[in-house]
């Protein structure tokens, strides 16, 4: 798979000002980095964030994504590093199944029974376009933030050595405690 850098820009944010870069790939998406400070120093500080309308932008409260997004975002703009922003909404099952999933955990299915019920995997995500975009950035080593213990091996897989695990630790709410419990007892997450 090959990426390319498409355009970059400075981002002023309400964290500070960021310097964003669009990557275009060969699943024909879009996908984000922004970056705050010095990626020299290794290593470098770094969030893969998988696209998440209804978290990101809606405020759902069925998730933590947001959460995570924003947590991630003032880390990175008090230490410096990378935000990748990767088009893979709904676990890499896309917008529209990721809603019929969600109809089905409102008739008791977990999510990840609601993906496998639709005939996906359980997380249907894939890093190498991460790793492709951190190499664009000349980073291979970094303090990655993340509970998902896949994003790790994934990067490693394709050469990026991830000295440090960063936890984000956020409190769950009402609606999105079955979903992080689900999240670390089936799919492993470090919560």
């Amino acid at each position: 798979m090959n990426i390319n850098r498409s355009a970059e820009a400075l981002l002023p944010t309400e964290f500070g000002i960021f310097k964003v870069i669009v990557y275009s790939s060969g699943d024909n998406l879009e996908h984000a980095a922004i970056i705050n400070g010095d990626l020299l120093k290794k290593p470098i500080l770094v969030r893969l964030h998988s696209e998440c309308l209804t978290g990101d932008v809606f405020h759902s409260k069925r998730c933590d994504c947001h959460d995570q997004l924003i947590n991630s975002i003032k880390k990175i703009s008090q230490e410096g590093g990378v935000v990748i922003y990767l088009r893979q909404e709904g676990r890499g099952i896309g917008l529209l199944n990721k809603i019929k999933a969600y109809s089905l955990q409102d008739n008791g299915l977990d999510t990840v029974d609601a993906n496998i019920h639709l005939g996906f995997k359980a997380d249907e995500r894939d890093y190498e376009i991460a790793a492709l975009i951190l190499k664009d950035l000349k980073i291979n080593e970094i303090k990655l933030l993340t509970n998902n213990p896949d994003k790790i091996n994934d990067l490693e897989n394709h050469g990026i050595i991830v000295k440090e695990r960063i936890k984000l630790i956020l409190e769950p709410n009402d609606t999105n405690k079955k979903y992080l419990e689900t999240k670390k007892n089936k799919l492993g997450h470090l919560i």
